[in-house]
């Protein structure tokens, strides 16, 4: 007669469930490429909101919540209206934020971006934020060049 205990398995599967949530997940360097896929600046005048999108930037590389999202796309508004003095960029550049920056796109500039693919809308743990303040400190010393200091 053997004697096999019956809870092993479920026992083993909830180890394997704690220990891959306990693990951190990489975060990748800062990047910014300003505003992708919109101008950083204007072409007729010397109106500049660049600095809106970096700002912007370190806000979907870290991700966070659906309400940090939608906090960060309001202060790039904002930014951009106080910067320009244009209502209609200031929206046309909030609205595309919104309709382009899902977390669940697969694209270089979405919600969380610095996460890698399938982090979606979870707010970040003490030891992610801490990760991202490492991340950012690095980043500020390597005195990387800002896309915004890059005219082209």
């Amino acid at each position: 007669m053997s004697h096999k205990p019956k809870h092993i398995l479920p026992l083993l599967l909830i180890c394997l469930l704690l220990c891959a949530c306990s693990k951190s997940r990489e975060l990748s360097d800062f990047s910014s490429d300003g505003c992708s896929l919109f101008p950083d600046r204007s072409l007729i005048d010397a109106k500049d909101w660049c600095d809106c999108c970096f700002e912007h930037d370190i806000a979907y590389w870290q991700g966070g919540t659906r309400a940090q999202r939608l906090a960060a796309d309001e202060r790039l508004r904002d930014c951009v209206l106080a910067k320009t003095d244009d209502r209609l960029l200031a929206e046309a550049m909030f609205q595309g934020v919104r309709m382009g920056g899902s977390p669940y796109f697969k694209n270089w500039y979405r919600w969380g971006y610095g996460w890698g693919d399938g982090r979606s809308y979870q707010a970040l743990t003490f030891e992610e934020q801490g990760m991202v303040t490492e991340k950012l400190v690095q980043y500020y010393k390597s005195e990387a060049p800002s896309p915004c200091s890059i005219v082209e």
